[in-house]
């Protein structure tokens, strides 16, 4: 039986008998994602049990102190991925990967109309022949939320959920998520509306 050489996620070589007898290039590639997912899932998962800070923290910000009822509100998720890990972008560069997106708990008095994720920075790693988008550092989504038209004025929290999969150089940990809150305010029609938080989102693009 021939033996083939093959990288495995710490970017040594391994022997593979199976690999040898397999002439497909697509059956090659099944193998070998399945190979590395194996690895990925039980490093991951001896990472996870020694971890001790969060890899990612997340909070929601609005871009007025207010909202009306029957309208839209721009919202901002920062995030803060910790040093020496990434996360996926929200459309990764391969296939399997698992991307990073923001979810909302249901409700009947607001809805995420738009979500509007960053683009991602292409990065080699030692476990991938392929460079990947991912996000690093901080990064910031926008939300275009709609308030019902029937929402009365008073104080809300709507719930969601930054979901992603992180990553160092060498291994991944377990796909996880972390909870932020959006704080509302709904005043009545005519009540006016003060701008906030203006450094944030000058910079983001809503469209």
């Amino acid at each position: 039986m021939r033996l083939s050489k093959v990288r495995n996620i710490r970017g040594s070589v391994l022997d593979s008998p199976v690999l040898g007898e397999l002439t497909s290039i697509s059956q090659v590639t099944g193998m070998r994602i399945f190979f590395w997912s194996c690895i990925l899932l039980a490093v991951g998962t001896s990472l996870a049990g020694g971890q001790t800070a969060p890899v990612v923290e997340a909070r929601a910000i609005t871009a007025t102190d207010a909202a009306h009822a029957n309208s839209t509100l721009k919202v901002a998720v920062l995030a803060n991925v910790a040093p020496g890990f990434h996360i996926n972008d929200h459309k990764p560069t391969l296939d399997y990967l698992i991307p990073t997106e923001l979810k909302f708990d249901a409700s009947n008095q607001f809805a995420a109309k738009n979500v509007f994720y960053p683009k991602g920075t292409v990065v080699k790693f030692p476990f991938s022949d392929t460079p990947l988008s991912v996000y690093q550092n901080d990064v910031t989504v926008g939300v275009l939320l709609e308030i019902g038209k029937s929402v009365p004025p008073g104080g809300y929290t709507l719930k969601g959920k930054f979901t992603y999969q992180a990553c160092n150089d060498h291994a991944c940990l377990p796909p996880a998520s972390v909870p932020f809150t959006v704080a509302l305010k709904v005043v009545p029609p005519d009540a006016p509306l003060k701008p906030q938080e203006r450094n944030v989102f000058q910079r983001l693009k809503f469209e």
